[in-house]
């Protein structure tokens, strides 16, 4: 007969056992507990879930943390609305060009090492781009000033484009060979670029482009991994983001969540069915700028491992000052994102205080996800939906009220940040509209599913 300690051990195994697995998960608290207002931060309910009742998105993850404490995880409305499944924390979203911060670590990594220098010239890495010429309408097309950097592939001045977001001739010349297409691999996609022309020269202006797709093609070939094994060793399995990938697998395609586009008489319809996304499969081209799926909970974990300056439960990624370095504004003087942005080693940065801090960092992905860090607040939100083409409405709807809720309390900014290992000083940064980061004009949903 077991005993009455006996019983109490077995009673409390069943109950720990359980969640043991979480044990080095972030903590959730009280709002209150990180200086936020509950009040306040409970106005993003109601927001987020008029905007599921208005037909504008099928369903949406926020999380708000602050010094490492999770202050808010909501889900809304529906994962599936055929199959009448509802958000779950554990959702797994297509995430595109979030992808290129993930990206940005992995090359920042080999930089570290002394693998990549941040000025050599990627025809150091990519012989065939020492010959690539700069477009010119006479089509007498000029030589490079200076030679692409790598510098220049993590901050959007390569000179490179997309292809699907423009209607100059460098972008039709891109639509015509299929930069991207799903089923080749980036090795045919430096093999097309370099048999394109730039659109401008090198440094000279900001344009968002395949630049970190082709600063995925240099982890591998610096590494001498496969882009998902290189991830997959060196981020993801130290920061335990166990849902993040390049495919769904069988045993996980009942937590895909379906992407939707607008209808022509209003309201959704489904433009990429979970049960037959072509994420169920490995692709051919290992995407770094936009081919990931992860979840909340997951991009989370990425984002304070970058708050922490580099580190997350004892596991260092980076060092405090790359971290610093790919935060702040890499910029030329005289070059701009969109007129006042700036931009950093893979991240948009917030140059001047005004509706929001300076020093804000993020970015976004084409299905209408978001993410941005605060240094300056100790903040992080992922605000995540799947509605294509890229919508800001979620982001303009939390921002907000998230920055609104934090209390102003001088003796709460003193009070030394709990579970977070804070190193260096905070970084000059910039978040921006993702529809102006890329300077995109309308792009019809079904040809960027086919095409990015």
């Amino acid at each position: 007969m077991k005993t009455t300690w006996q019983i109490l051990i077995v009673l409390t195994l069943s109950v720990i056992l359980p969640y043991a697995g979480l044990a080095r998960e972030l903590p959730v608290t009280s709002p209150e507990d990180v200086g936020m207002s509950s009040e306040k931060l409970a106005q993003i309910k109601p927001a987020v879930q008029a905007l599921v009742d208005n037909k504008k998105i099928a369903g949406a993850s926020v999380i708000v943390a602050r010094k490492g404490k999770i202050a808010l995880f909501e889900t809304f409305g529906m994962m599936d609305q055929k199959a009448k499944k509802p958000m779950q924390p554990d959702t797994i979203f297509r995430i595109y060009s979030m992808s290129k911060s993930i990206t940005s670590v992995a090359a920042m990594m080999l930089y570290e090492e002394g693998k990549l220098k941040l000025d050599d010239p990627v025809s150091k890495y990519i012989p065939e781009f020492k010959s690539l010429k700069v477009y010119a309408e006479s089509g007498n097309h000029s030589n490079q000033v200076r030679q692409m950097s790598i510098r220049d592939l993590f901050r959007h001045t390569s000179g490179l484009t997309y292809g699907f977001f423009g209607n100059t001739p460098v972008d039709k010349m891109y639509m015509a060979r299929n930069v991207s297409a799903w089923d080749s691999s980036l090795q045919d996609m430096i093999n097309k670029l370099s048999k394109i022309p730039l659109l401008y020269q090198p440094g000279t202006k900001w344009h968002y482009s395949v630049s970190t797709d082709v600063l995925g093609y240099l982890v591998q070939e610096v590494s001498g991994q496969s882009l998902d094994k290189f991830f997959k060793k060196r981020i993801f399995k130290p920061l335990k983001m166990k849902d993040t990938a390049f495919r769904v697998p069988a045993k996980k395609t009942e937590r895909f969540a379906a992407c939707y586009g607008p209808k022509p008489t209003g309201g959704l319809r489904v433009i990429d069915e979970p049960s037959e996304s072509r994420y169920l499969k490995k692709p051919s081209i290992l995407s770094g700028g936009g081919g990931l799926v992860s979840t909340a909970r997951d991009y989370m974990r990425f984002c304070q491992m970058l708050l922490n300056k580099g580190q997350l439960d004892g596991k260092r990624l980076l060092r405090p000052d790359t971290v610093e370095m790919m935060t702040k504004n890499q910029l030329p003087d005289a070059v701009r994102r969109n007129n006042d942005g700036g931009f950093g080693l893979g991240f948009s940065v917030r140059l001047k205080d005004g509706k929001y801090p300076k020093g804000e960092y993020g970015w976004g992905g084409m299905a209408s996800t978001h993410f941005w860090i605060s240094p300056k607040d100790e903040l992080i939100v992922i605000a995540l939906s799947q509605y294509i083409p890229y919508s800001a409405r979620l982001e303009n709807t939390v921002k907000p009220i998230v920055y609104d809720s934090i209390l102003k309390s001088k003796s709460f900014s003193q009070i030394p940040a709990r579970d977070v290992t804070s190193e260096g000083k905070p970084t000059d940064v910039l978040r921006i509209s993702f529809p102006e980061i890329m300077g995109a004009k309308s792009v019809h949903a079904a040809e960027v599913i086919q095409r990015f």
